[in-house]
Formats: structure tokens, C-alpha cells, sequence
């Protein structure tokens, strides 16, 4: 009997095994099949939005070189270099602030901490979009929504409030042991010593996330590179400019060219990524090796 019941048990763990794979393939598809028909269309031939068959009936690499040439209609490449130029700074400036808030929040005790982390969480229930409006006003009279400083005023708005999003940080923080801090402290270093030497080789992960998910900011989003660039074509970031090869005077013409600058603009991002996830695998233990 123990052993039909053991056979048994393995019969129904192997068929659970061959559900949940199957879902699981299921649902790679899904994801994988929106990506998979941009880069087809990236390499149509056939002009236009429509098509009547999934596979292109001709395969071109002129939408890429089309990218890269016909700057005078729309300048994707002078698009692209802003867009990295910004990303850039606004993931350096971003990090540092995540960063240092989260460590403060996490090992610093004063008065006002709970009451900040509160504001902090009752901030982040409220879309960033609303206070747009507000902040194109303070930038414009700043004197930084025209011209060269456009990036600037990005990368402000970008980065300025980056330190509100430390609460992910802090909880990293918080699952070192304070016991290393003490150690260090009886050594003779500082709190600035701590941080580096100990706090950050061993908040690799985190780090890693925070440069990810900053650099990913300025990539994607569209409705503050709208108000602040506003008709300044040539300050647009690479999303305003996808989003202009759809309007009705150039979707015929660039709707193939929009797929290639969508493959385009993924390259930097998954560069980032393959280049820092081995950090994402080294944890406590391993840091702790190093």
C-alpha cells in the first residue's frame, strides 16, 4: 500500500508539474507575442498601419537606416541622444538620493523620522502627473523651459523627487544587521565609512534596481516630456517622438519606421540590464564572502 501511495504521489506531482508548465508557457507566449510582431513589422517592407497577413510579404532593413537618415522630417538620433544624455544624469542624481534617504530612514533615529516616512507614504499614493502643471509654472520661472536648459528641467524633474521612492531601499536596509555597524563603529569608522565599505557592497541587489528602474524613467515616460518640451522638436525625447510617427500626417510613411525606433530604443535598456543582473544573484552570504 505504501508504495502505490508513493507512486501515486508521484503521479500527481509530475501531472501538477506538467500544469503549471504548460501555464507558464502559455503565458510566455502571450507575453513575448506583442514584442515578436514589433520586430517583424520593424523589418516590413509594405508602407502603412494595415496589414493583411501577420508574416511581412517583404523583409527591408531601410526602416532602421530610414531612423538614422531622414532627420530633416523627424530627428530620431538628436531624439535618442537626449533621451540617453537625460536618462544618464537622472539615474546618478536619482540613485544618490534613493539611496542616502533610504540608508537615513533605516540606521539615523530623530525626531521627525516617522513623521517624514508618514508624508513620504501619504505622497506616494498621488499620481505624479498632477502636480505637472505646478511644476512646468516653477521651472518657466526658473528660466528653464527654454532652449539647452529643457534638459535640464527634465533631469530636475526626473531626479527631484526621486528620494520619495525609498521605502523599497530602506526595507533592504533594514534586513543587515545593525551588529556590522556596531563592529565597524568600535574600529574606529565613521557613519560615512559604514556606508561605503560595509552598507553598499552589501546592497548590491538594491542598487542594481534603483539604477535600473531610474534609467527606465525618463524611456518611458511621456507626460512630463510633453508639458515641458512642449513644440521644441528639438529637445523631444525618444517617446514623444514614437508618439509623433503616429499622428496622421506621418503614420503612411512611418508607422514601420516607428516599430524599428520601439526595437531601437529597448537596446540601451537591455544592455543596463544583462550587464548588471549577476547582481541581482549575489546576496548577504555572498557579499559577506567578498
Amino acid at each position: 500500500m505504501k508504495k502505490k501511495e508513493m507512486v501515486g504521489a508521484r503521479t500527481r506531482k509530475t501531472i501538477t508539474n506538467v500544469i503549471v508548465h504548460v501555464f507558464l508557457a502559455v503565458l510566455s507566449v502571450v507575453w513575448l507575442f506583442p514584442i515578436f510582431w514589433v520586430v517583424l513589422t520593424s523589418f516590413r517592407g509594405e508602407k502603412g498601419s494595415y496589414m493583411s497577413t501577420f508574416f511581412p510579404k517583404t523583409y527591408t532593413f531601410n526602416n532602421y537606416i530610414k531612423l538614422f537618415t531622414e532627420t530633416n522630417v523627424l530627428n530620431f538620433p538628436k531624439m535618442f541622444a537626449n533621451t540617453l544624455i537625460i536618462a544618464i544624469f537622472s539615474c546618478a542624481i536619482s540613485t544618490f538620493f534613493v539611496l542616502a534617504v533610504s540608508y537615513s530612514m533605516s540606521r539615523l533615529r530623530f525626531k521627525a523620522r516617522k513623521p517624514l516616512m508618514n508624508v513620504a507614504l501619504v505622497l506616494k499614493l498621488f499620481p505624479a502627473f498632477m502636480s505637472m502643471i505646478a511644476v512646468y509654472y516653477i521651472l518657466k520661472a526658473m528660466g528653464l523651459s527654454e532652449g539647452a536648459m529643457i534638459r535640464v528641467a527634465l533631469i530636475l524633474v526626473y531626479s527631484g523627487g526621486a528620494g520619495i521612492e525609498f521605502y523599497i531601499a530602506k526595507g533592504f536596509f533594514d534586513t543587515i544587521p545593525k551588529a556590522l555597524d556596531e563592529a565597524a563603529y568600535l574600529d574606529g569608522a565613521t557613519k560615512f565609512q559604514v556606508f561605503t565599505k560595509i552598507t553598499v557592497p552589501l546592497s548590491k541587489p538594491i542598487i542594481v534596481y534603483t539604477v535600473i528602474t531610474t534609467f527606465i524613467a525618463p524611456w518611458v515616460d511621456f507626460i512630463f516630456a510633453r508639458v515641458i518640451c512642449r513644440a521644441n522638436a528639438e529637445y523631444y525625447t525618444v517617446a514623444l517622438g514614437l508618439w509623433k510617427m503616429l499622428e496622421k500626417e506621418y503614420i503612411d510613411n512611418w508607422y514601420t519606421a516607428f516599430a524599428a525606433g520601439s526595437v531601437c530604443i529597448s537596446i540601451p535598456i537591455a544592455i543596463l540590464f544583462v550587464v548588471t543582473q549577476r547582481f541581482y544573484s549575489s546576496g548577504m552570504s555572498g557579499a559577506v564572502k567578498g
